[in-house]
């Protein structure tokens, strides 16, 4: 696959004002005329604000905008031609071979946001709103579009709980005296045999993965790993590179996936089993029930006695009065006194973090240049007869985004708790 595709820069069309002018013969930025230097000034400066967030971007298969085209995306990948083991007859010219393409294509949507600025604010304001406000929306834009990359990554069917030792997340263990399922080189290692065995290209002369900070910490310890300025010249070091294992290079970012389940309830995260007859699917509970927590209980996964199982309804009522039933029957009844877990994440509900471990064309995402990621400045007045006393300015973003899986035997989704199972997920 081609992944060296020529983006131009494009000038967006901009209406800027950023103060009043002290003079209406006093050539400023405040000036309706806005030169196009000025307006490809911002549009880029909130697209190099955008590009330091966009983690989960710089792996990916990318395809610009389609314009007039429709809103689909195509990615294009090619199978591996076969072995020839036959030998060629003398003189005898063999059939030509026929590439086979295929393609994924990804509809694109639209997202954005945007602030409004009075008069009187840009009138008195010592700093400079619109530099300010497109570094603000700058940073916002690139999480968000960051975001859209990594849950689409997190939803890969190749997953490696910890070092392949246990068979679901919610077994995942944490914070216990033996058997945690810490991030490990072992894990990375699984992972990257994988890789190979699927013959997944590398990213340059390594595979490459993304890793949460608090992964980090349990994996870095390791006399195996090497630090950038060890392997690489710093002008070939990924955005947020922090070092490499087991020929795999790691990208930091506090934007990786986590797994975590929410509480239980509005008061308590857990719930305590008051009593449960055995051959029932219903426990009533110590703890008090809103008629909102009832609610929201349905469908909720929960762990009870280490096994997962799914609350059908919930009934509210003071402490001791309260109840939840279950789809199934326990295989064995909770006793009294037992806790119940959120069972979204890992066992006893604590968080699972997801680092990506991946070889190259695993992805595809669109540019966020061309037509991808648009700063739009609206100066006071443009609103017309909406805004008569032209007391009313704006500034925002706009993107046209999607992301795509393309290959899923080409990354691989290690899911492993973390000595820092306090953090709340994203």
């Amino acid at each position: 696959m081609n992944k060296d595709i020529t983006v131009k820069r494009r000038a967006f069309t901009l209406d800027l004002q950023l103060f009043a002018a002290p003079s209406p013969n006093t050539n400023t930025t405040a000036d309706g005329d806005l030169s196009d230097e000025m307006r490809i000034y911002y549009s880029d400066y909130l697209i190099d604000m955008a590009v330091p967030k966009l983690v989960h971007d710089q792996f990916a298969q990318k395809r610009p905008i389609p314009e007039r085209s429709g809103k689909t995306v195509q990615f294009r990948k090619y199978s591996p031609l076969p072995k020839l083991v036959t030998p060629l007859t003398e003189g005898v010219t063999p059939d030509g071979q026929k590439l086979k393409m295929s393609v994924v294509e990804a509809t694109v949507a639209q997202y954005g946001g945007y602030f409004e600025v009075s008069d009187i604010l840009q009138l008195t304001a010592i700093d400079n709103n619109l530099v300010e406000a497109t570094k603000l929306l700058g940073a916002q834009a690139g999480r968000t579009l960051d975001t859209i990359t990594r849950e689409t990554l997190a939803g890969g069917t190749n997953v490696q709980f910890g070092a392949a030792a246990k068979s679901a997340r919610h077994q995942l263990a944490g914070g216990e005296e033996t058997g945690n399922d810490y991030l490990t080189v072992d894990a990375v290692k699984r992972a990257v045999r994988y890789l190979k065995a699927m013959n997944a290209e590398k990213v340059g002369e390594s595979y490459v993965a993304i890793i949460n900070p608090d992964c980090t910490y349990d994996l870095t310890n390791d006399e195996d790993w090497k630090y950038p300025h060890q392997y690489a010249d710093p002008e070939h070091i990924y955005t947020g590179e922090i070092g490499m294992v087991a020929g795999c290079r790691f990208v930091e970012t506090t934007e990786a996936k986590i797994f975590h389940a929410a509480d239980l309830t509005g008061a308590a995260r857990t719930l305590t089993v008051a009593s449960w007859t055995a051959g029932t699917k219903t426990a009533t509970v110590d703890e008090a029930l809103t008629a909102d927590d009832a609610a929201a209980l349905p469908g909720r996964k929960v762990l009870i006695g280490g096994a997962l199982s799914t609350v059908a309804s919930a009934t509210a009522g003071a402490a001791g009065a309260a109840a939840i039933v279950l789809t199934e029957v326990p295989a064995e009844a909770p006793a009294d006194g037992d806790i119940v877990y959120p069972g979204e994440a890992g066992a006893r509900g604590r968080d699972v973090y997801a680092t990506l471990v991946m070889g190259d064309n695993a992805y595809g995402t669109t540019e966020i240049e061309g037509g991808g990621l648009q700063h739009i400045v609206k100066q006071l007045g443009s609103a017309g007869t909406a805004d008569p006393l032209n007391q009313r300015g704006s500034a925002g973003w706009k993107a046209t985004k999607v992301a795509e899986r393309l290959v899923e035997e080409y990354m691989v989704r290690i899911e492993t708790t973390s000595t820092f199972n306090d953090i709340g997920a994203n």
